[in-house]
């Protein structure tokens, strides 16, 4: 009967299908007799996060997977947790989520069980499933919200959420890790995992097969991990790590609940921590580790090459060619390379009876799994590897012969100019390289070769015309940029072997141009912008001239090869002075660079075209010319800003420890985020310290928080100086000083000073007032002297004015005056 035609019976249809027992959207528990199917989801109750079945990125497979990602607050689909990462669900209409005798199982379309929480529970008829809106995924007890039989946070998949544990339980040797996906479109387990020592140790490893460690967090000391020292200053995180008799664990808490953070073991082998921005709608790279993609072991598979230089980072070896594109395209390189050719021994009638042959290639380092024998020669050693079917490269050095007979992995292109290193030769079938000449082709090879020797003297000569030529250029146009050859920049560095100093984004090498003239080059690394953009930023760094600023000579743009041209600055950076014992620097010293400095930042923000946010001011940052003139570099993340717009949205960067608060809540940033940053250099160039030091008993100490007590208790104000000045200093200067210090590192920036104000300050023309302790600083321990360093989130404080400086009248007259600069 057809029920359309009896409007009667509409309602009782309707009514069947409300019986169903699948759960509606929004709901957060299943109970009772509840499954969940197909594209029904449960979501927690603030909307935080949802559990359902999901197809992971652009896969054209037809897996599916039951999982937890973020909800509606977090535009891109971003998964935290998989059930069944090794059993996928082709059919998620037809597979089911429900309570089983106290567990939660999930059957496939076969009806088959192809996950389970495993419990022998006791309360099986009271068992119900909630979704937490931290993220945890748990099973308890109906009646009692305390009793948690099974949580997903014990069982992390490759996201370590806040609050989360990651450590083993001593007991039943159960262990909480993260492990990678095997690539963007397969939440299989993949190869690369970050766990605790199972020595029992509390450091962490990332391991590579969870048996080939390349990177550790070091031994917790009490406060943080050893080789981790950023651990010291980040403010929007509580981390800590428990040891007891039942179990040990390291985790974490966010201190505002609003801020979306993550940490990720990625498909990369790097661990990453990420924080959502709302206003930009896109997770942001705070941290990782190892830092450089390449420190990865083995990342790019069998003779695959790794290059920190090139885009992808992984390369098959000359001779080799990818085994499985489609892996490489999802960035997943495990499967390697394979042989164009086979060697002789393994297919000796393709070869023609010819010799397999050697190529030569340079790598930043040996593979691990060589065969070691003492011989007297290279040659020795070549016939070793020819006589061994099994061998595929030796490398013979000072009487050690070594060779591969197995699979060659963790390979890494040595840098142009790279000190260390070492030659492999690389075992391939003769067709891959040339034959040596005889006969009749010697002869066209002496006369090509005598051809080859002439047009190459022409060429040097060529060469030495244009960098005589590209030098008169530079003279005759002065103030404007070079654009260097790369083999000239080759040169006047004698292959980038002297060695300034290095960061982020690259290492800088001394040079000399043909008139004399001393320069620095900063060959840049892992950057990602185009040529287009690349240009647009050094054209704009290279129009700005001021005395506080260090001036761009020129740059080199080739591919992938991006170099800055500077001036060269005799007494290097600020913290080689203050930190490392170059040459004490004196008050007045101090004091003037303090000012140069203001002042660069000061022209960057508000006398350029655009405004241009530095974005990473710290004392390695910091250059001194001769006379210790002061002069602001670096500016590989500045950001411009059009004077149509008061902020700007960009993704975080800059140095822990000067990242002023709104970098962490997401918001679009201003100026007053290089002020920040230049308050707390200034309590560094103040003490001649860092501003986080541990102490003696395990403690650190973090001198900003003890400064400003002195400051705020009126006490002796030249007991903070750098203890080599010997209180030799200007009271009123130091007291100057730490006052703009306190003003610029303020929670809130509408309450920090414009470096406009700073420079008025430090010349004289204002008058600072006595400035509140920033909330971030106001958390004491035993005595003020023995602080320890957790900061709250930022919050507003509106009952603060929107000014802190005056001018000498204002001054004696109020304490909370508007000034403008």
């Amino acid at each position: 009967m057809d029920v359309w035609k009896n409007p009667l019976l509409v309602p009782c249809f309707f009514l069947c299908f409300s019986f169903q027992t699948n759960l509606s959207l929004g709901g957060d528990t299943i109970s009772g007799n509840q499954t969940l199917s197909g594209n029904r989801t449960i979501v927690s109750a603030g909307g935080n996060f949802v559990l359902g079945f999901f197809k992971p990125g652009n896969s054209s497979r037809s897996n599916h997977y039951l999982g937890i990602w973020y909800g509606e607050k977090v535009s891109v689909q971003t998964e935290v947790w998989v059930a069944n990462r090794n059993d996928p669900i082709s059919d998620p209409s037809s597979a089911e989520l429900k309570l089983l005798d106290g567990n939660l199982v999930l059957l496939n379309e076969s009806r088959v069980i192809i996950w389970s929480t495993n419990l022998n529970s006791t309360v099986s008829n009271s068992t119900i499933a909630v979704m937490n809106d931290t993220g945890n995924f748990v099973l308890r007890d109906a009646s009692n919200e305390s009793k948690i039989l099974w949580q997903s946070f014990d069982h992390p998949t490759h996201t370590w959420l806040p609050g989360g544990k990651l450590g083993r339980n001593k007991k039943t040797h159960v262990t909480q890790l993260m492990t990678s996906w095997k690539n963007s479109e397969d939440p299989a387990e993949g190869l690369f995992s970050l766990e605790e020592d199972p020595n029992g140790t509390s450091q962490y490893f990332i391991l590579r097969n969870r048996t080939k460690s390349f990177w550790t967090s070091g031994p917790w000391n009490g406060q943080i991990f050893s080789l981790e020292p950023e651990m010291r200053t980040t403010y929007a995180y509580n981390f800590s790590y428990v040891s007891n008799d039942d179990e040990s664990y390291f985790t974490y808490s966010v201190y505002d609940p609003t801020i979306f953070s993550r940490f990720i073991m990625d498909t990369s082998g790097q661990i990453k921590q990420l924080t959502w921005l709302p206003n930009s709608k896109e997770w942001n790279l705070f941290w990782s580790q190892p830092r450089q993609q390449c420190e990865v072991y083995a990342l790019c598979g069998a003779f695959g090459v790794c290059s920190e230089n090139s885009l992808p980072f992984c390369n098959c070896l000359y001779g080799f060619e990818v085994k499985s594109q489609s892996e490489w395209e999802l960035n997943d390189y495990s499967s390697g390379c394979k042989r164009k050719t086979l060697l002789r021994c393994e297919n000796n009638a393709s070869s023609n009876g010819a010799e397999d042959k050697f190529w030569a290639f340079f790598s930043a380092g040996l593979p691990d799994n060589s065969l070691e024998m003492s011989l007297e020669s290279d040659a020795a050693c070549k016939s070793a590897c020819l006589n061994n079917c099994s061998c595929n490269a030796y490398a013979y050095s000072g009487g050690n012969c070594s060779i591969w007979t197995e699979d060659l992995l963790n390979l890494r292109q040595a840098a142009d100019g790279e000190g260390t290193g070492s030659t492999i030769y690389i075992r391939l079938a003769a067709s891959e390289l040339l034959s040596k000449s005889n006969g009749k082709k010697t002869v066209i090879g002496v006369v090509v070769g005598s051809v080859g020797v002439i047009l190459l003297l022409g060429l040097g000569f060529l060469v030495i015309w244009r960098r005589r030529r590209s030098v008169v250029s530079a003279k005759a146009v002065k103030g404007s940029l070079m654009a260097f050859l790369y083999k000239d920049l080759q040169i006047v560095t004698k292959n980038f072997s002297e060695k300034l100093g290095g960061g982020g984004f690259g290492s800088v090498f001394k040079g000399t141009l043909p008139d004399s003239t001393v320069i620095a080059v900063k060959k840049l690394e892992s950057i990602s912008q185009g040529e287009k953009q690349f240009r647009t930023e050094v054209s704009t760094i290279g129009t700005i001239q001021h005395v506080n600023l260090v001036r761009l000579r020129g740059f080199c743009s080739e591919g992938t090869k991006k170099v800055l041209v500077y001036d060269y600055m005799p007494n290097g950076s600020l913290d080689t002075h203050l930190f490392h014992g170059k040459e004490v620097l004196g008050w007045k010293t101090r004091f003037q660079i303090a000012l140069g400095i203001a002042r660069g930042l000061a022209y960057l923000h508000e006398k350029c075209r655009d405004c241009i946010i530095h974005c990473d001011i710290k004392p390695e940052n910091i250059l001194l010319d001769a006379d210790f003139c002061p002069k602001v570099a670096d500016f590989g993340l500045a950001k411009l800003v059009g004077r149509d717009f008061s902020r700007v949205l960009t993704t975080m960067r800059g140095t822990r420890g000067y990242l002023a608060p709104e970098w962490i809540s997401g918001v679009a940033i201003t100026a007053k985020a290089d002020v920040y940053s230049f308050g707390m250099m200034l309590f560094e160039l103040i003490s001649g310290r860092r501003n986080s030091k541990q102490s003696e008993d395990g403690k650190i100490r973090f001198f900003p928080t003890w400064a400003a007590s002195k400051l705020d208790a009126g006490e002796d104000i030249l007991s903070i100086l750098d203890s080599k000045l010997e209180r030799n200093a200007d009271v009123e200067e130091v007291m100057k000083i730490c006052r703009v210090a306190c003003w610029c590192i303020q929670d809130d920036e509408i309450h920090r000073p414009t470096m406009g104000q700073v420079v008025q300050i430090l010349e004289g023309l204002l008058e600072v007032n006595a400035p509140p302790i920033p909330r971030s600083l106001q958390v004491y321990v035993d005595t003020p002297e023995d602080i320890i360093f957790f900061t709250e989130s930022s919050t507003s404080q509106s009952s603060k004015v929107q000014s802190n400086v005056s001018t000498p009248s204002q001054a004696k007259s109020t304490t909370s005056a508007s000034a403008k600069p």
